[in-house]
């Protein structure tokens, strides 16, 4: 593999104009180059947040924006003039992709994790952050709020050989399981992790991070700064009393049903390879993800259609933006002070858009027992250590089906078994899942954490692993 030679960036990149210089490159305008920004920013985290080999990540974790033939050339490697290409710069720590002509890059900025360049552009338009914990070491604190060992026995109704049967079927020939952590009345009682990941690995998760963003919100829920029951204070959207879009509740949002216009490509008519979804748009356009979700007009009215759309969690990712800010506190560094120093997390990456806007709809990344925390907090409804983080009932709110869905498999940002999706646990179970195959799922009435992560392309045989595995691991709890 050649390797370009670029002058690496300080970390901390001072604000940069908003417009590119004039005989710049152009924005992108194809499916293959949003799929060369998309892809380049995955093979960027994949090598520098989460520590994987190029042509592993290549085959396992690419396909995700870039159409297939792309995706094809470069994982063959072929350096055929015109064909999709790869280059790493490990020193700048840098990803560029050319296709067509057009080059997508993507760039490690520390604890923001990796972040699409837009075009024509040398770096992004914030300052980084190098992020602090106040936690001690991980290994001087017991679990859960450190990684050493727990003192708590094996509790004797829980059938061992059982449990460890489940952890052997979730790591099914193909599936790609990378974390399987299992944690019964808070202790952990199972955890395994595929080739190359261990406890400290920070493994994609996906849309896992909406889930991650109605947790963020409830804080805010919790000290008062924001009814559910309210019109969503997007001020653009009360501009003009007429505004449909004024009438949408923030408890909409939450629920997937504000029925503001946003594409899929699950919608029909939509020709994957020449056109791109705004829901992937979001991820791959190098653009101002929060300023694009909240300008969308309005397709159907409030509360009447549920639909998986990126638009919803990203308008909630903006409010906890604005009112952050508006508390005086540091965006960046608020999840870490506000949550994850709460509850034993030390690190989690929470990738931005160029403009410094958290994309938690999909760009963030987790250690398994991260996840198993976030979990249990839900499991505790929002108690850690005595503390309520969480207001009363956020639980049974993110938990219970929303009315505009009509099977009742979602809830406030977390996808609800109601349609029993997973046949071996209680319609009352609820989850976060993410593509790929990303899952915490919580059985309340299991005191059940169960957490499974893995790489996209063995997605399907590694989530029929996992529900195999569930009704093993449910016949071994009393």
């Amino acid at each position: 593999m050649r390797h370009r030679t670029i002058v690496a960036s300080s970390l901390v990149i001072a604000v940069l104009a908003l417009s590119p210089p004039a005989g710049a490159q152009p924005p992108a305008r194809t499916a293959s180059e949003f799929g060369a920004q998309g892809t380049a920013k995955v093979i960027c985290s994949a090598l520098f947040v989460s520590g994987r080999e190029l042509d592993e990540a290549l085959r396992n974790s690419a396909p995700t924006y870039a159409p297939r033939e792309d995706l094809e050339a470069l994982r063959s490697g072929s350096s055929v003039p015109g064909r999709p290409s790869i280059e790493v710069d490990r020193e700048a720590k840098e990803v560029a992709i050319t296709v067509d002509g057009f080059t997508g890059r993507a760039r490690y900025f520390g604890d923001q994790g990796c972040i699409i360049i837009p075009p024509g552009a040398d770096g992004v338009f914030f300052e980084p952050l190098t992020l602090r914990t106040t936690l001690p070491d991980a290994m001087s604190q017991p679990w859960p709020m450190g990684d050493a060992p727990s003192a708590t026995p094996w509790p004797v109704a829980v059938d061992r050989a059982a449990v460890e049967r489940a952890t052997e079927l979730a790591f099914p020939d193909g599936g790609l399981t990378a974390s399987f952590v299992v944690l019964y009345r808070g202790e952990i009682i199972a955890e395994r992790y595929g080739e190359g990941a261990d406890k400290d690995t920070q493994l994609e998760s996906w849309s896992m991070g909406k889930s991650l963003t109605a947790t963020l919100f409830g804080l805010l829920v919790k000290d008062g700064h924001f009814d559910l029951d309210a019109p969503a204070p997007v001020p653009l959207w009360h501009e003009d009393p007429e505004d449909p879009r004024g009438n949408v509740l923030i408890r909409d949002l939450l629920r997937m049903s504000s029925g503001l216009q946003f594409t899929h490509a699950s919608q029909p008519r939509f020709e994957w390879g020449r056109e791109i979804a705004d829901h992937l748009y979001v991820y791959s356009g190098g653009i101002d993800v929060f300023h694009f979700s909240i300008t969308r007009p309005v397709e159907h009215p409030r509360n009447t259609v549920g639909r998986y759309r990126n638009v919803d969690p990203l308008t909630i990712g903006y409010l906890i933006r604005r009112k952050v800010e508006e508390l005086g506190e540091n965006y960046l560094s608020w999840p870490q002070t506000a949550l994850f120093d709460q509850i034993g997390i030390r690190k989690q990456v929470m990738e931005t858009d160029p403009y410094g806007n958290f994309l938690l709809t999909g760009h963030d990344y987790g250690t398994g027992r991260n996840w198993a925390r976030l979990g249990q907090l839900y499991l505790q409804d929002g108690v850690w250590n005595g503390e309520r983080l969480l207001p009363e009932g956020w639980a049974e709110f993110v938990s219970a089906p929303a009315p505009a869905w009509n099977n009742g498999q979602y809830g406030g940002l977390f996808w609800v078994n109601a349609d029993t999706r997973w046949a071996a646990l209680p319609t009352s179970a609820y989850y976060m899942s993410g593509a790929g195959g990303q899952h915490v799922i919580i059985v309340p009435t299991h005191d059940l954490v169960v957490v499974r992560q893995g790489h996209r392309v063995g997605q399907r045989i590694g989530i029929r692993g996992l529900d195999t595995a569930l009704g093993v691991l449910m016949g071994a709890l009393p």
